[in-house]
C-alpha cells in the first residue's frame, strides 16, 4: 500500500502460503508459496525472482526475516537487512535486554526462568516494585505467551500449558516487572550506523485487548503520533549498542515504568511494524525509502526524528477499515 503511493511506479510481486490471504494483497502479481520453514522456500523465491526480475526482497514476518537472514547469500535479489548477528540478538528478548541493561539503557528488571523453583523467588521479588509480574516467551512475535501474573502457581500452570501446546518449557520463558505507563512504538530506518529517519507512536487502545488474558496485544485499535525526545534518544542509543554499523529497519517497543521512564521491551530488527501504513498516511513513506536504500538510490533528506506531525490519530477496526484523524478533528458529538 505504501509503495503504491510512492512518487514513482513499482512492480510489486507478493507471495504467501495461504491463497485466501493473497486475495487481499494489492500486489501486481501474486504467487502461492511454500511455508517459509520449507526446505524448498529459498529455491521457490529464487525462481520467482528470476521469472519476475525482482530486484529487492522484503520479508515482513519476524520468523521469515530470521530464516532469510541466515541464507541471504543464496538469494538472488537484494536484501536490506541488519547483520545476521544483530537479527539473532534481537530475536532473543532475554539476551537483548541483558545487552541493553549492560549499556545503561532503560529496560524492565527481568529474569530468565530456568526451573520451577526460580519462580518462587523471582515473583515475590518483582511484586515488591510492581502490581504484576510479566511472564512471556523469550522468542516469538505478537506478544507470544505473555501473561500478567501474581503467583508462581499461575506461572507454572501457564508454562505447563505452553509446554503441552508448543513444546516451550523452562529456559524458554522470562519474567519482568510490570510496566504501568504509556506504551510507544519507535519505527526507524538506518544506513551504515546512522539513523535516516524515524517516527514515534503511542498505543492507546489494543486490538481485541478485552479478549486477551493480559488486556493488551502487540497491535492496536487506536494509536497517535507523538514527539518524545527521550524515546528518540533511548532508541538511538539502543540501536547503536546492538549494531554499531546498523542498516535496515529497527522497530522498537517501549513502555514507561512507574517513574515515567520509557523502557525498551523488544526490538524488531529487519521488518516494519504492521501499522507502518499509518506513518505513510501521516506523510513519511518509510517503505518507499527502504526500497530506495536497498537499491542504493537517493530520495531526499527526511528528518532524522519526529518525521511526522504529532497528535495524528490512527483508528482501525475489523471490517471497518481505517481513518487518520488530525488532532481534535473528531466527527462525533458528545452531549
Amino acid at each position: 500500500m505504501s509503495l503504491l503511493e510512492a512518487p514513482e511506479n513499482f512492480y510489486i510481486v507478493g507471495v504467501d502460503s495461504n491463497k485466501f490471504h493473497l486475495e487481499l494483497s494489492l500486489a501486481n502479481k501474486k504467487f502461492i508459496s511454500p511455508r517459509y520453514t520449507s526446505p524448498d522456500y529459498v529455491e521457490f523465491l529464487n525462481k520467482i525472482i528470476k521469472i519476475e526480475e525482482v530486484e529487492v526482497l522484503c520479508p515482513q514476518v519476524t520468523k521469515e526475516v530470521e530464516i532469510l537472514s541466515e541464507v541471504r547469500e543464496k538469494l538472488k535479489a537484494r536484501l536490506f537487512l541488519p547483520a545476521k548477528e544483530t537479527i539473532r540478538l534481537c530475536s532473543n528478548k532475554w539476551l537483548l535486554l541483558n545487552k541493553l541493561c549492560e549499556n545503561k539503557i532503560p529496560t524492565p528488571e527481568s529474569y530468565l526462568v530456568e526451573k520451577p523453583e526460580d519462580l518462587d523467588f523471582i515473583i515475590p521479588k518483582l511484586l515488591e516494585k510492581s502490581s504484576y509480574v510479566w511472564l512471556r516467551a523469550v522468542k516469538g512475535a505478537g506478544s507470544k505467551a505473555h501473561l500478567p501474573i501474581r503467583s508462581s502457581d499461575v506461572a507454572k500452570a501457564w508454562i505447563k500449558y505452553w509446554e503441552e501446546k508448543e513444546g516451550l518449557t523452562y529456559g524458554d520463558f522470562m519474567v519482568s516487572e510490570f510496566l504501568p505507563g504509556r506504551e510507544f512504538a519507535f519505527q526507524s530506518l538506518w544506513l551504515d550506523g546512522e539513523i535516516v529517519t524515524s517516527a514515534v507512536r503511542e498505543r492507546l487502545e489494543y486490538l481485541y485487548g478485552n479478549l486477551t488474558p493480559s488486556g493488551q496485544s502487540s497491535s492496536y485499535f487506536v494509536g497517535r503520533t507523538v514527539h518524545r525526545d527521550d524515546v528518540n534518544m533511548i532508541c538511538t542509543k539502543a540501536v547503536k549498542v546492538v549494531d554499531p554499523k546498523a542498516s535496515g529497519i529497527f522497530c522498537i517497543d517501549l513502555k514507561e515504568n512507574s517513574e515515567g521512564v520509557p523502557c525498551i521491551t523488544e526490538i524488531n530488527a529487519g521488518r516494519f511494524f504492521t501499522t507502518s501504513y499509518f506513518i505513510t498516511k501521516a506523510g513519511l513513506n518509510m517503505p518507499y525509502m527502504y526500497v530506495k536504500l536497498a537499491l542504493g538510490e537517493k530520495f531526499g533528506s527526511p528528518p532524522k526524528y519526529n518525521g511526522v506531525p504529532e497528535n495524528l490519530y490512527w483508528v482501525r477496526l475489523m471490517d471497518c477499515g481505517y481513518k487518520l484523524v488530525e488532532g481534535n478533528g473528531w466527527s462525533s458529538i458528545k452531549l
